[in-house]
C-alpha cells in the first residue's frame, strides 16, 4: 500500500516538520544586523498574516518562493502578494 504525502497548507516551517531548514533559517536570522531586523512583535504579526494566506504551502510562499520566516525577519521587506502588502494591515 503506497502512502501518500500530505502537504501542509498554511503551515510555516515550524509546523511543517522541516526542522533542519528552519534551524538554518534561524541561524541566518541571528546574523541579520539589528538595524535591519524586524522588531519581534512585528515579526510575529507578519507570520500570523502568512499563516492565513492562501499562497502559503508547505512552509513556502507560492507568490515569491521564499520562506516567510526569513523574509519577514527583514524590516524593509514587504509581503509579495501583488494585490497589496498584507503585512501593512
Amino acid at each position: 500500500m503506497e502512502e501518500s504525502l500530505r502537504v501542509c497548507r498554511r503551515c510555516l516551517l515550524l509546523e511543517s516538520g522541516e526542522a533542519d531548514v528552519l534551524a538554518d533559517i534561524q541561524r541566518r536570522i541571528q546574523r541579520i544586523p539589528e538595524k535591519e531586523k524586524t522588531p519581534q512583535e512585528v515579526y510575529q504579526a507578519r507570520l500570523t498574516v502568512c499563516r492565513q494566506c492562501d499562497f502559503l504551502l508547505g512552509g513556502i510562499c507560492m507568490k515569491c518562493g521564499c520562506y516567510p520566516e526569513f523574509r519577514a525577519a527583514f524590516r524593509k521587506n514587504r509581503c509579495p502578494n501583488p494585490t497589496g502588502n498584507a503585512w501593512a494591515r
